[in-house]
């Protein structure tokens, strides 16, 4: 008897150990270890619930998003070669919104491991549901309008309608407002001006007899319409050789070219009237140009070019190089001036502008007949050429 019960005496002193450990939940303890209590080989349990890694919810799950389910009732017949190779789950999300979409349209479209959120080169641009996709072409904006730059209006705005009320006023008295407010629209591109120009008026030393020259005009109007007078010519101390004056209407084309029509009236060599027809205009880099077409009441046609141009060597030194021919269409013997080209004149004049309005000038002039001309000159004994030294003045007011 007392061999057996020395016997349960170790059972009995273990048996509150064991019902302690019964109670504890010893899977969450991890990598605890109790040195003193051997029976710790009994939390293999812990090993044993580790069932995550055989649930593996992920894996499981993944095919209850099927990529087959978000098109059903949807015609495949046409999608050609589209591919879903290797769709990761995400996937089939970004295809619900093509729902009730027309894909027979489709081509060759391919989703090649789009992620969430990814756009591969090449992959087609899915849209809201409800829309049509067959037609999408082009990308465009709401009725057919194409999105891109405003549309350009085809003319420019009217302006709009000039004030009739001022608040003037009601400060000053109306009727003197009135009047101010004519001459103000008289001063601003209705003024009637003028202008007295002389741009050539010079003596002229040569080896023979000296001579003397002048050209210049006058006008009157405004920016449009103009009445001008024009006037050239030469002599010598004899008296006057060439002289003519014209009188003429201009009428403004373009910013910078005038038209003229009028009459033109030789006083030397011969007295005849001419009708003419012109233009004088400003070409681009500052070249003045003006040229004429003349028809006499003797049924004579002459023409006439010119041009010129101002090379600023400082604010007030000028250097004008000048260029002048002169045409006729038939013989002319009373005049000694035969068809073609007949004379032609070049100049070189340095001026000073002591002010804009006054500039003295010297020069070189050299002028020469041609052709025919030029024969009929030497018929009568006169040099075909001639070159002058001179000394002129430029003014206008």
């Amino acid at each position: 008897m007392k061999v057996s019960v020395l016997a349960l005496l170790p059972v009995l002193w273990a048996s509150p150990v064991l019902a302690q450990q019964a109670g504890h939940d010893m899977s969450t303890m991890g990598g605890m270890k109790m040195d003193d209590m051997k029976p710790a080989a009994s939390a293999a349990p812990v090993k044993k619930k580790a069932p995550v890694k055989k649930a593996a919810p992920v894996a499981k799950k993944a095919p209850v998003v099927k990529p087959a389910d978000p098109h059903a009732g949807h015609d495949m017949s046409g999608m050609g070669d589209m591919q879903m190779d290797a769709a990761k789950p995400a996937a089939p999300a970004a295809s619900a919104p093509m729902a009730g979409h027309d894909m027979s349209t489709m081509g060759d479209m391919k989703m090649d491991g789009v992620k969430p959120g990814e756009a591969k080169q090449g992959q087609a641009m899915t849209m809201p549901a409800g829309h049509d996709m067959s037609a999408m072409g082009a990308m465009s904006g709401h009725d057919g309008m194409e999105m891109g730059a405003p549309p350009v209006a085809e003319r420019e705005t009217p302006a709009p309608p000039a004030a009739t009320d001022y608040l003037a006023d009601k400060v000053f008295d109306p009727g003197a407002m009135v009047r101010a407010r004519k001459v103000l629209a008289g001063e601003h591109g209705g003024a009637q001006v003028s202008q007295v120009m002389a741009s050539i008026l010079e003596r002229q030393v040569r080896s023979g007899a000296d001579g003397y020259r002048w050209e210049g005009e006058a006008w009157f109007g405004g920016d449009i319409n103009r009445f001008v007078v024009k006037t050239e010519g030469e002599g010598d101390r004899k008296g006057v050789d060439a002289g003519e004056v014209q009188l003429l209407y201009s009428r403004a084309m373009a910013p910078y070219t005038d038209l003229q029509f009028g009459l033109r009236q030789d006083v030397e060599p011969k007295s005849r009237t001419y009708v003419t027809a012109g233009f004088q205009t400003l070409l681009p880099y500052w070249v003045e140009a003006s040229g004429a077409v003349f028809l006499s009441n003797k049924g004579d046609v002459l023409a006439r070019v010119e041009g010129a141009y101002d090379l600023r060597l400082t604010q007030r030194l000028l250097l004008q190089p000048r260029a002048e021919l002169n045409f006729a269409a038939q013989n002319i013997p009373e005049t000694e001036t035969g068809s073609g080209l007949s004379t032609a004149e070049l100049g070189l004049r340095l001026r000073y502008e002591i002010r804009r309005e006054f500039a003295p000038y010297i020069g070189v002039s050299y002028e020469r007949s041609v052709g025919k001309t030029a024969d009929l000159a030497r018929a009568a004994g006169r040099d075909v050429s001639d070159t002058s030294f001179v000394v002129g003045l430029r003014a206008w007011f």
